[in-house]
């Protein structure tokens, strides 16, 4: 299999693009276009009828490996950002406004398995992109195939073999503000399987003060095909992370000295002084079995079981929790024909179910001190869907499912210090939620299809929503309920060297959750009444130039063949958001009619990808974001900014191994932003400063060979 390497695109209609044929300057040249799961249908892209974002492995490759930031922000409508080194927050259409960490109102699945725990968070910092061989964003209400989740779904894949193959491959990187990378893997493939093993370390002294990162990960991929009709497939994967936290900062403190951690004040002290940092060892273990009974119908099962023990020191509380969680997920696939057109039909349930023993300590500049409160939560969630896919006459595609969704939390308070020393119990059960979604798409040609949606979806109080780490119980928390409406085109142009993809979308929510932060740092939770949410999503891409490609003829096999295409491509994301409150006031003050917290009005990523011959590659891109409103009121706001960034690299094949010699800076215009702004902070600390000017080097050396 012939090597393609071209400093891939990274958008939703250019991973078509990642695989070229021989260039043709006489005749058109049909790309091969990716198959999706998206709704579990694995059609063409141009068949989907909803917005879906895709990366493959070598889109995260033409980025620094040392985070999934840039990679995940070509995408129009998603952003990801680093509060703190190591510390994501991802937001899929406006879902910031009640993250102020981690992953809310959006399912993450990891090779095929629930990564969103039970409780509704998703530890996305435990992954490392040396894992990863594909994403997929599934954009809007996904409920009526992934459960509750007005932000979307995304679905991570782990990198896989080519059949035939067996490689090992090392690599070193090392930067600015002390970066240390090293990455390992040994695989191998066949026809009916493969095995895959990975270690990723890196260490990192950080841009600010308190903001050092460590991060080891260790994952074990496998699939065998038992019989003819039964395949089986087994995942490991433990992570060991830990990094500090730097906090929040004024305005003031933000351009005096972005590179300081919060200082003390008079009611609470500062993060240096108290180290708070996050801490977790988590290992989660996956089996998956599918069964062909005959060429219509199969049936595909997934288990799982997680551990995790993470420490937590903030400003005023030391929190230590132990968790446990454990869940499956089966769906059954039938096609038949009906009136002599094509149905597919899909049946599953999902169920999860988590154990945290939760203690919050005092803490004493780091450590444990008196215990303050001692819960015990359990969580039991689940739903189950249909959905059904037909082919009409004229080309037409009708979509239509819909997922019965049940939450439920039990707190048990064994001890509370301060006020019940006996402890109490509490129980949350959230109204059962029948979601529906219905689409239809319409397809004129491989050049054009256009389609329409309506879905609804609901996404009910994470256990930390619920249950703040101040102690207090929020019992009148309610679940944000969504409905979308949509349409989209997407296809190419100019004898399909251009693709592009657009999306348009109206969405309505009723209970939205809003977040604020205390002078101790903490995060409550309330309803904001309803948000309107409009927006246009756009992705372009195509080539500028094309050249011969040149053969490297390797003597170590590559997992991606040997072939690199000369050329030049540019691309183009953006996405406008037209987000606003509606009935909402608080505190004695009326908010409607504000811009939502959180979120810019616009974004955009582009960037060219130069391949020449010999082996050498440049990919420069830029990065945009508006100014985005800090708080309800909207009387704070950061300032938008523009940064520019590349890597450049040689590859090439030297006695046996592929080498990729490559380097590259970020942030090259030293611009001064932040990322991850703290919202509706106490005292206006709100800002989470960017990493200024920075660097990166390093070497990848990789040996393999193709089995006979």
């Amino acid at each position: 299999m012939p090597y393609r390497y071209a400093a891939p695109l990274l958008l939703l209609p250019v991973t078509a693009l990642a695989q070229i044929a021989p260039p043709d300057t006489t005749r058109a040249v049909t790309l091969p276009e990716a198959t999706v799961t998206g709704y579990g249908q694995q059609l063409p892209l141009r068949r989907t009828a909803a917005a879906v974002g895709v990366l493959q492995a070598r889109d995260f490759e033409r980025f620094p490996q040392t985070a999934l930031t840039q990679a995940v922000n070509t995408l129009p409508g998603v952003r990801l950002e680093e509060r703190a080194s190591g510390s994501y927050r991802l937001s899929v259409r406006g879902s910031t406004l009640r993250s102020p960490f981690g992953v809310r109102n959006t399912k993450v699945y990891y090779q095929g398995i629930p990564f969103t725990e039970a409780s509704g968070s998703t530890p996305l910092n435990l992954l490392d992109p040396a894992l990863l061989g594909g994403l997929e964003v599934v954009k809007g209400p996904a409920a009526s195939v992934y459960g509750a989740g007005t932000g979307g779904a995304v679905l991570l894949r782990g990198r896989r073999p080519e059949p035939g193959t067996s490689a090992a491959q090392v690599g070193f990187t090392a930067g600015s503000f002390g970066l240390r990378r090293y990455t390992a893997s040994v695989e191998t493939g066949s026809a009916t399987g493969y095995l895959r093993a990975t270690y990723a370390r890196q260490s990192l002294d950080g841009y600010r003060q308190q903001s050092a990162l460590r991060r080891d990960v260790l994952a074990l991929d496998g699939e065998w095909q038992a019989t003819e009709k039964q395949t089986v497939g087994l995942h490991a994967l433990y992570s060991d992370i830990n990094y500090q936290l730097p906090g929040g900062l004024t305005r003031a403190q933000f351009l005096a000295d972005p590179r300081q951690a919060r200082p003390g004040t008079a009611t609470a002290p500062g993060t240096v002084q108290q180290r708070t940092y996050y801490a977790s060892r988590t290992a989660l273990l996956g089996a998956t079995h599918e069964a062909l009974f005959t060429d219509r119908f199969s049936l595909r099962t997934t288990l799982y079981l997680s551990g995790s023990r993470i420490n937590t020191p903030y400003l005023i509380d030391f929190e230590r929790n132990t968790l446990l969680g454990g869940g499956g997920r089966t769906v059954a696939s039938y096609r038949t024909a009906l009136a002599g057109r094509i149905l597919r039909l899909q049946v599953g349930a999902e169920g999860q179910t988590g154990f945290e023993s939760s203690r919050n300590y005092q803490n004493r500049a780091g450590q444990p001190g008196a215990l303050r409160y001692d819960d015990e939560i359990r969580t039991l969630t689940g739903f189950a869907f249909a959905q059904a896919d037909y082919e009409l006459p004229a080309g037409l595609l009708l979509t239509a499912g819909a997922s019965y969704n049940r939450l439920r939390y039990r707190i048990s308070r064994l001890s509370d210090a301060a006020t019940n020393p006996t402890g109490y119990a509490l129980e949350r059960n959230f109204r059962p939620e029948v979601s529906p979604r219905v689409a239809l798409l319409r397809e004129f040609g491989p050049a054009l299809a256009v389609y329409g949606s309506v879905s609804t979806g609901f996404s009910p109080p994470t256990e930390e929503e619920i249950r703040p780490s101040d102690g207090s119980i929020n019992r009148a928390l309610q679940a944000e309920r969504g409905t979308s409406y949509e349409v989209g085109a997407r296809g190419t142009l100019l004898r399909q060297r251009l693709r592009y993809d657009v999306a348009l979308y109206d969405q309505r929510q009723r209970q939205t959750i809003t977040t604020r932060t205390t002078d101790l740092g903490t995060q409550l939770f309330a309803n904001a009444g309803t948000t309107r949410q409009r927006g246009v999503e756009v992705a372009l891409s195509g080539w500028l130039w094309r050249g011969e490609a040149t053969s490297f003829q390797p003597q170590a096999a590559s997992a991606e063949g040997d072939v690199l295409p000369t050329g030049l491509r540019a691309f183009v994301s953006y996405a406008y958001n037209h987000y606003r409150f509606g009935s909402y006031e608080s505190g004695g003050q009326n908010f409607s009619g504000n811009r939502l917290t959180g979120t810019a009005p616009h974004t955009l990523t582009a960037g060219l990808d130069v391949v020449a011959p010999l082996g050498f590659y440049l990919s420069p891109t830029i990065n945009h974001q508006a100014r985005i409103f800090v708080n309800d009121a909207n009387t704070e706001a950061a300032p938008g900014y523009w940064t520019f960034g590349t890597r450049c690299g040689w590859r090439r094949s030297i006695g046996g191994f592929l080498v990729d010699v490559f380097g590259g800076g970020e942030n090259l215009t030293d611009r001064r932003y932040s990322l991850g702004n703290d919202l509706n902070a106490f005292g206006g600390r709100y800002f989470q400063p960017a990493p200024a000017r920075n660097w990166y080097a390093g070497l990848s050396l990789r040996q393999g060979k193709r089995k006979k």
